[in-house]
């Protein structure tokens, strides 16, 4: 995306700042692997050059700290217990930043920063399943096939409200994820809401690798492409599997991006344009309500052109999402499943002489066709819900769809 070699002093030298579309934090994958809707490339930061946003031009250049200076010392003098200086100044910066009411506006400090760099490049340890925040509380954005989240029952927009017995009132997202990190083997016990029906699951936590991709051949020579996150190998097996689909003379593709949170926006852009002309609009970034920057398709892809119906659920956030809106929009794909789960804000990465980052809200990204998903989602084309006793009975009732109208086609 865009990167700038331009320094500031407080920023670490060598480091930089890039784009990541909130598709995840707060969707943070508790795998624990963050890849969750954003733009990282080789995994530095980038300093951004964004020219002020005009609603915070009337803001001071510096703000006036009398009225903190105040608070420090009556909390200083009055306090009965050992105050920590470096905690009470996170603790500022924390709260400076969440004032700004923005849940995928977030200040991390050097220890939460050196983990979210670390987890971008391997696997780790948890229960597989990515967290969000709606309103105060903490929901469950999606469980990842195949890991202990979903083995155990955890649904998208569970309501935690519960952490091994400690109540999540008041916990960041952040902070959710570190109490249910632990240790493979161990297990965390999550106390949720589901249609207001509480109840816990005991969740043993386990080493989590996630395949991006997965292909296979479907009777009637149909092609299924399964993504469960865009991650940096993914537009490559995409390509492979689209060579594979192609050479196999496949009669149609679906696309399967069920329970993907999302992942690198480079990988959105590179796989919608294996099904789009060169010059197709795959998505166009706004801020401050101006287009500032439009990503199409560079050439045209090998899939184009031949019969493509794409997957989605409540799931699919962040660079599924632009994926599945492209197709759509661009009439590529036919859309079928139920709606998405609505990311559409664009973050920036700030890295500071601390070793902690600021991850900030800088545009919102929209779909060819110009609307913006926040909050809203991808709608289908053709609306159909997998209940919990067909998924149980393995009565894959959205593929069985994909397949009826690829059959027709």
């Amino acid at each position: 995306m865009k990167n700038s070699s331009r320094g500031e002093k407080n920023i670490i030298k060598n480091k930089s700042v890039r784009y990541f579309l909130a598709g995840l934090i707060a969707v943070v994958l508790l795998a624990v692997i963050f890849f969750a809707g954003f733009q990282f490339g080789d995994g530095k930061w980038h300093v951004g050059t964004h020219k002020p946003v005009s609603a915070n031009k009337g803001l001071p250049e510096n703000l006036d700290y009398t009225s903190v200076e105040e608070v420090y010392d009556a909390l200083r003098n009055k306090f009965d217990g050992k105050l920590d200086e470096q905690k009470l100044i996170t603790g500022l910066k924390k709260g400076l930043v969440e004032a700004a009411g923005d849940p995928y506006t977030v200040y991390l400090d050097k220890e939460q920063a050196t983990s979210f760099n670390e987890q971008l490049n391997g696997s780790f340890s948890g229960i597989g399943a990515e967290l969000g925040k709606d309103g105060a509380n903490i929901v469950v954005i999606s469980p990842i096939a195949g890991f202990p989240a979903e083995k155990a029952g955890l649904k998208s927009k569970d309501i935690v409200v519960s952490i091994d017995g400690q109540d999540t009132t008041g916990l960041s997202v952040d902070e959710a994820v570190k109490r249910i990190r632990g240790e493979s083997g161990t297990s965390v016990k999550l106390g949720i809401v589901r249609d207001n029906q509480k109840q816990e699951l005991t969740i043993t936590r386990e080493v989590i690798t996630i395949p991006s991709v997965e292909t296979k051949m479907l009777d009637g020579n149909i092609c299924y492409i399964r993504i469960t996150r865009f991650a940096e190998d993914t537009p490559g097996l995409v390509k492979k599997a689209a060579d594979d689909c192609k050479a196999k003379n496949t009669k149609g593709i679906v696309l399967d991006m069920r329970g993907n949170p999302g992942g690198y926006l480079n990988g959105a852009v590179d796989v919608s344009s294996t099904w789009l002309k060169e010059g197709q609009t795959v998505l166009q970034e706004k801020r401050d309500g101006k287009v500032i920057q439009s990503f199409e398709a560079k050439s045209s892809g090998i899939l184009n052109g031949i019969p493509t119906v794409v997957l989605v659920n409540e799931g699919s956030a962040s660079a599924s999402e632009i994926t599945a809106g492209a197709l759509k929009d661009n009439k590529a794909a036919t859309v079928v499943g139920v709606t998405s789960y609505g990311k559409g804000s664009v973050q920036e990465f700030s890295a500071f002489s601390s070793g902690s980052v600021l991850k900030v809200t800088v545009a919102r990204w929209f779909t060819p066709a110009g609307k913006n998903i926040d909050k809203e989602g991808i709608d289908p084309n053709v609306k159909v819900e997998l209940t919990e006793a067909d998924a149980k009975a393995g009565n894959d009732t959205q593929l069985n769809k994909a397949l009826e109208i690829l059959k027709q086609q």
